[in-house]
């Protein structure tokens, strides 16, 4: 799900989505700039991360998108029963820097969404793989994760990305 930003000429198209309450590998890598990318997630170039497990995938934005925001302080989110599509518009992040659409890497049912980031928002900033995920999601069609980057993948294009601005 992809986040376009608004409010800062400077930010980056970011997308959204969640992920599970389960601890997540700590195996990870680092980018340049020092954003964390975890293996065993799969990105997508709008800056959301998606870990699937099982009949579930949880989904959010990654540590790259939420340095950008910057302090993230209002989330909007999709209500549980709604349907998802790859690419589509689930929900909002405002944060000090901008308001930012939150898009889905992928397509499905929504079956859960982070009730905590109501209350506290801050979490995507503090933990954003893992207290900080957004939506669980049913997919409709697994093969899209296979559209998504892996680790090395995602690193190589914000490395790109981050060069070129």
């Amino acid at each position: 799900m992809a986040l376009r930003v608004w409010a800062s000429s400077t930010a980056n198209a970011l997308r959204i989505s969640s992920a599970s309450k389960a601890r997540l590998s700590p195996a990870f890598s680092l980018s340049r700039c020092f954003s964390t990318v975890l293996d065993g997630l799969k990105y997508a170039s709008s800056h959301e991360w998606v870990k699937h497990e099982g009949a579930v995938a949880t989904i959010g934005i990654t540590d790259h998108a939420q340095d950008h925001l910057g302090e993230v302080v209002f989330v909007e989110l999709p209500e549980p029963g709604g349907k998802v599509s790859q690419g589509g518009s689930f929900g909002a992040v405002e944060s000090v820097k901008a308001t930012s659409d939150v898009n889905s890497p992928i397509s499905g049912e929504v079956v859960e969404v982070n009730s905590k980031l109501t209350g506290s928002p801050g979490l995507i900033n503090s933990s954003p793989y893992e207290e900080g995920w957004m939506i669980k999601v049913k997919p409709s069609s697994p093969s899209e994760l296979e559209s998504l980057l892996g680790p090395k993948e995602y690193t190589k294009f914000c490395e790109e990305e981050d060069a070129a601005h």
